[in-house]
């Protein structure tokens, strides 16, 4: 028997949540782009947040049935001294202005934009949503705490009802009934043909003695039951463990004296995002905090954001420290390592010609991708080394934020997913 399940739960305010999800189902579009213009409107400690998203009125307009008399008809409209049939009417001056349209009116009154609130985890979901850490593999098979996933494994004699397989079922019936009957079907057979002959030249008392033996062969036939318990294959799901994803993903954020609040509130911005993306996403996933200035440091995630430690710019401190990590923890085919960095591209251009040779030579050939992140406008001596990398390593990104408003689009370009995204 089919079941159908009515939501009738409420959202509050005596809405129905079955209703919302059909409207957000239905504005899915306009309310990503809505979720990621408000992120560059928002500030470090509410980035993760719900959101209040404004859609026009004209995009939320509900479909509606109209009654018409229909099929071709011809009426007369008694008192039309105007038209005749044939007449060709103008169009209306101004481009219509007969409809009943919504807008900007003479006297400043119109209709006001749709305005709802969607949770914090609704958001998240719009503004991740199509994002992936590129290039990821799935090689290992954890022994630890393993993904399980369920495989067909033949079919077995007993199991759970919904798993019962008819067609195996029968076919098995047909090849018992066809084994328990062979003998009585031929012994039933040959009592028949021998019934035939003694209705030709044989007597009564025989006739009636043949008889009983044929019926009781049909009788001993109709006893072998049509479908029986042995009969019944069930499919047989199995669990076996499948390759998971091994991450880690390095964020390097520049904290030396150039990077002032404004530049330092871009990179948190960035970071903000990346690591709630691998929250939610990544769950295996490890994140390396990596502070630097002309010293680097490995630090805990509240230190990261908050700690306000400042100084000079060595920036391949940070790559040195990172190549130290990753050959002393995460060296191994099971581990797909990521790298990101924030920084303002000030850098002694000793040290930068350094970062390229690190990153060259030690970190890229590690790593499945790195993205670099410069939070200022200028093409400073590091954008230039970087450069140079980029096109010669097809797995580094690199890309500007001078603004808020660029945060998402340039987050969206760097982990955007593609076929070979995991």
């Amino acid at each position: 028997m089919l079941h159908q399940v009515i939501d009738r739960r409420l959202s509050g305010k005596n809405k129905s949540i079955g209703n919302r999800e059909r409207f957000l189902r239905r504005y899915r579009d306009q309310i990503k782009e809505a979720v990621r213009k408000a992120v560059g409107d928002r500030g470090i400690k509410d980035i993760e947040g719900g959101a209040d998203i404004t859609l026009p009125r004209r995009d939320v307009t509900e479909p509606v049935f109209g009654h018409a008399p229909g099929g071709s008809r011809e009426l007369v409209h008694p008192g039309n001294q105007e038209y005749v049939r044939g007449d060709r009417i103008q169009r209306p001056q101004g481009g219509g202005g007969g409809g009943n349209g919504s807008g900007a009116s003479p006297d400043g009154q119109g209709e006001d934009d749709f305005v709802f609130r969607i949770s914090r985890e609704e958001f998240m979901n719009y503004f991740f949503d199509d994002l992936a850490l590129p290039r990821m593999l799935r090689t290992q098979l954890l022994a630890d705490v393993p993904e399980w996933k369920m495989r067909r494994a033949g079919f077995i004699s007993e199991g759970n009802p919904t798993s019962l397989h008819v067609v195996r079922s029968m076919r098995v019936g047909l090849a018992r009934r066809i084994a328990m009957g062979g003998d009585p079907r031929r012994e039933l057979k040959e009592a028949e043909q021998q019934l035939a002959l003694l209705e030709a030249s044989g007597t009564e008392a025989e006739l009636e003695k043949q008889r009983v033996v044929v019926e009781e062969l049909r009788a001993r036939l109709k006893r072998v039951p049509f479908l029986d318990p042995f009969d019944l294959r069930y499919r047989n799901r199995i669990r076996e463990p499948k390759p998971t994803s091994k991450a880690v993903m390095f964020c390097l954020m520049d904290v030396s004296g150039s990077m002032d609040e404004s530049r330092k509130d871009l990179a948190k911005r960035f970071f903000i995002l990346l690591y709630l993306f691998l929250s939610k996403h990544y769950e295996k996933t490890e994140v390396v905090f990596i502070r630097h200035h002309t010293q680097a440091a490995e630090v805990t995630e509240d230190e990261f954001f908050h700690a306000t430690e400042s100084g000079g710019t060595v920036v391949s401190s940070a790559l040195t420290l990172m190549n130290d990590i990753i050959r002393e923890r995460y060296m191994g085919s099971e581990w797909n390592i990521y790298g990101a960095q924030a920084s303002d591209g000030d850098n002694w251009q000793q040290d930068s010609s350094k970062c390229r040779e690190l990153l060259d030579n030690k970190i890229l050939p590690l790593v499945r991708y790195y993205a670099y992140v410069q939070v200022a406008d200028e093409d400073q001596n590091l954008w230039e080394e970087y450069t140079r990398v980029r096109d010669a390593n097809p797995h580094f990104a690199m890309q500007k934020i001078c603004t808020p408003s660029q945060i998402f689009p340039v987050f969206r370009d760097l982990f955007k997913k593609t076929p070979q995204a995991a």
